[in-house]
Protein backbone atom coordinates (compact mmCIF):
# COMPACT_ATOMS: atom_id res chain seq x y z
CA UNK A 1 0.00 0.00 0.00
CA UNK A 2 1.32 3.42 -0.95
CA UNK A 3 1.77 5.47 2.23
CA UNK A 4 -0.65 8.38 2.63
CA UNK A 5 2.22 10.88 2.62
CA UNK A 6 3.06 9.91 -0.98
CA UNK A 7 -0.44 9.54 -2.49
CA UNK A 8 -1.18 13.20 -3.20
CA UNK A 9 2.23 13.85 -4.74
CA UNK A 10 2.03 10.69 -6.86
CA UNK A 11 -1.48 11.57 -8.05
CA UNK A 12 -0.50 15.14 -8.96
CA UNK A 13 2.69 14.14 -10.79
CA UNK A 14 0.78 11.69 -13.00
CA UNK A 15 -2.50 13.56 -13.48
CA UNK A 16 -4.19 10.65 -11.73
CA UNK A 17 -3.61 7.67 -9.47
CA UNK A 18 -0.71 6.05 -11.35
CA UNK A 19 2.85 5.18 -10.35
CA UNK A 20 5.58 4.55 -12.89
CA UNK A 21 7.75 1.81 -11.36
CA UNK A 22 11.08 0.44 -12.59
CA UNK A 23 14.10 -1.41 -11.27
CA UNK A 24 16.73 1.04 -10.07
CA UNK A 25 19.78 1.00 -12.35
CA UNK A 26 22.38 0.79 -9.54
CA UNK A 27 20.68 -0.28 -6.31
CA UNK A 28 18.69 -3.43 -5.58
CA UNK A 29 15.40 -1.61 -5.21
CA UNK A 30 12.62 -0.15 -7.31
CA UNK A 31 12.15 3.48 -8.19
CA UNK A 32 8.69 5.01 -8.56
CA UNK A 33 7.78 8.35 -10.08
CA UNK A 34 4.97 10.20 -11.80
CA UNK A 35 4.40 10.52 -15.51
CA UNK A 36 5.63 14.11 -15.35
CA UNK A 37 9.17 12.88 -14.63
CA UNK A 38 9.01 10.49 -17.59
CA UNK A 39 7.91 13.39 -19.80
CA UNK A 40 11.33 14.97 -19.17
CA UNK A 41 13.41 11.94 -20.19
CA UNK A 42 14.32 13.39 -23.62
CA UNK A 43 15.76 16.49 -21.95
CA UNK A 44 17.65 14.27 -19.51
CA UNK A 45 19.06 12.26 -22.41
CA UNK A 46 20.21 15.48 -24.07
CA UNK A 47 22.00 16.57 -20.87
CA UNK A 48 23.61 13.16 -20.34
CA UNK A 49 24.74 13.03 -23.97
CA UNK A 50 26.25 16.52 -23.75
CA UNK A 51 28.03 15.65 -20.48
CA UNK A 52 29.44 12.47 -22.02
CA UNK A 53 30.69 14.38 -25.08
CA UNK A 54 32.30 17.02 -22.86
CA UNK A 55 34.06 14.29 -20.85
CA UNK A 56 35.00 12.44 -24.05
CA UNK A 57 33.02 9.34 -22.94
CA UNK A 58 30.93 7.05 -25.09
CA UNK A 59 27.18 7.49 -24.77
CA UNK A 60 24.66 5.02 -26.14
CA UNK A 61 21.51 7.12 -26.35
CA UNK A 62 19.31 4.22 -27.46
CA UNK A 63 20.40 2.00 -24.58
CA UNK A 64 20.00 4.80 -22.04
CA UNK A 65 16.58 5.65 -23.46
CA UNK A 66 15.50 2.02 -23.09
CA UNK A 67 16.77 2.01 -19.50
CA UNK A 68 14.89 5.17 -18.60
CA UNK A 69 11.67 4.10 -20.28
CA UNK A 70 11.70 0.57 -18.86
CA UNK A 71 8.94 1.26 -16.36
CA UNK A 72 5.48 -0.12 -15.74
CA UNK A 73 2.51 2.12 -15.04
CA UNK A 74 0.69 0.82 -11.97
CA UNK A 75 -2.64 2.30 -10.84
CA UNK A 76 -3.45 2.79 -7.16
CA UNK A 77 -6.79 3.34 -5.44
CA UNK A 78 -7.84 6.03 -2.95
CA UNK A 79 -6.46 3.92 -0.08
CA UNK A 80 -3.09 3.64 -1.82
CA UNK A 81 -3.50 -0.03 -2.69
CA UNK A 82 -1.70 -1.17 -5.80
CA UNK A 83 -0.55 -4.46 -7.25
CA UNK A 84 3.18 -4.65 -7.72
CA UNK A 85 3.95 -6.77 -10.80
CA UNK A 86 5.66 -9.91 -9.52
CA UNK A 87 8.58 -9.61 -11.95
CA UNK A 88 9.43 -6.18 -10.53
CA UNK A 89 9.20 -7.36 -6.95
CA UNK A 90 11.40 -10.34 -7.76
CA UNK A 91 14.06 -8.11 -9.35
CA UNK A 92 14.37 -6.14 -6.11
CA UNK A 93 13.89 -8.97 -3.63
CA UNK A 94 10.53 -7.60 -2.48
CA UNK A 95 8.40 -10.42 -1.11
CA UNK A 96 6.19 -9.33 1.79
CA UNK A 97 7.32 -5.93 3.03
CA UNK A 98 8.23 -2.71 1.25
CA UNK A 99 10.02 0.29 2.72
CA UNK A 100 9.16 3.52 0.88
CA UNK A 101 11.71 6.33 0.87
CA UNK A 102 10.81 9.61 -0.78
CA UNK A 103 13.48 11.66 -2.53
CA UNK A 104 12.25 14.72 -4.39
CA UNK A 105 10.50 13.77 -7.60
CA UNK A 106 10.77 10.02 -7.01
CA UNK A 107 10.56 7.42 -4.30
CA UNK A 108 12.45 4.22 -3.72
CA UNK A 109 10.90 0.90 -2.76
CA UNK A 110 13.20 -1.40 -0.84
CA UNK A 111 12.82 -4.87 0.57
CA UNK A 112 13.95 -4.34 4.18
CA UNK A 113 16.60 -7.07 3.86
CA UNK A 114 18.01 -5.40 0.74
CA UNK A 115 18.00 -1.96 2.36
CA UNK A 116 19.97 -3.38 5.28
CA UNK A 117 22.69 -4.51 2.83
CA UNK A 118 23.24 -0.96 1.58
CA UNK A 119 26.41 0.74 2.73
CA UNK A 120 27.37 4.11 4.12
CA UNK A 121 24.81 6.84 3.70
CA UNK A 122 21.81 4.57 4.17
CA UNK A 123 21.98 4.25 7.96
CA UNK A 124 19.12 6.66 8.67
CA UNK A 125 16.82 4.89 6.25
CA UNK A 126 17.79 1.53 7.70
CA UNK A 127 16.96 2.79 11.20
CA UNK A 128 13.61 4.18 10.05
CA UNK A 129 12.79 0.90 8.32
CA UNK A 130 13.60 -1.12 11.47
CA UNK A 131 11.40 1.20 13.55
CA UNK A 132 8.50 0.78 11.13
CA UNK A 133 8.92 -2.99 11.13
CA UNK A 134 8.87 -3.01 14.95
CA UNK A 135 5.73 -0.85 14.98
CA UNK A 136 4.04 -3.18 12.49
CA UNK A 137 4.86 -6.20 14.67
CA UNK A 138 3.42 -4.45 17.74
CA UNK A 139 0.24 -3.62 15.83
CA UNK A 140 -0.23 -7.29 14.87
CA UNK A 141 0.01 -8.56 18.46
CA UNK A 142 -3.37 -9.00 20.21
Amino acid sequence: MLPAAFRKTARESSDGPVLCIAKHDRWNCLVAFGRSLADGFEDLLDREEAAAAKANRDFDRELRSMQLNNFVEVPFDDSGRFVLPSFLGERAGIVEQIYFQGAGDRMFLFAPDELNKMGAGFEGFQDACRDMQADALKAKKP
